[in-house]
């Protein structure tokens, strides 16, 4: 199965963010293992990045998490077609209607993230990771 990793989830991890660690590293431990694939957006990369090294403060600490994620999860392009559609979404914010478009694209079964209600109108379902975790 083929699934979507919203950046929140993966922060939570890299970061230990808690409440929300368990759960969050519960899937990423499954994409690990092989159990389901899970991807990330090429779009959300850069702003994986960009939110560790200012947490962590150090540019290399967050080059090693960065490495490390890629390992845990593949990467879903961003292609023009997926611009377009997620501009001529009925979904709010521009990054989660690209995410949702991706996701779509590349048939993914689900979108995990904290936030599912910021996907209400994506054209897949959006789970938190303890709703995934229960089916």
């Amino acid at each position: 199965m083929k699934v979507m990793i919203d950046t929140n989830i993966v922060l939570d991890v890299f970061l230990k963010r808690e409440p929300f660690f368990q759960a969050s590293y519960e899937v990423m431990k499954r994409s690990a293992l092989e159990q389901i694939e899970g991807f990330i957006s090429a779009s959300a990369a850069t702003d994986i990045f960009y939110l560790l090294r200012r947490s962590l403060k150090d540019d290399m600490r967050a080059k090693d998490s960065m490495e490390k994620l890629l390992q845990l999860v593949g990467i879903a392009d961003a292609l023009g077609e997926d611009v377009h559609a997620a501009v001529a979404s009925n979904m709010r914010d521009f990054e989660d209607a690209l995410v949702a478009a991706i996701a779509e694209r590349c048939q993914m079964a689900y979108i995990i993230t904290r936030n599912v209600r910021d996907y209400e109108a994506s054209p897949i379902k959006a789970l938190t990771p303890e709703e995934f975790l229960a089916l």
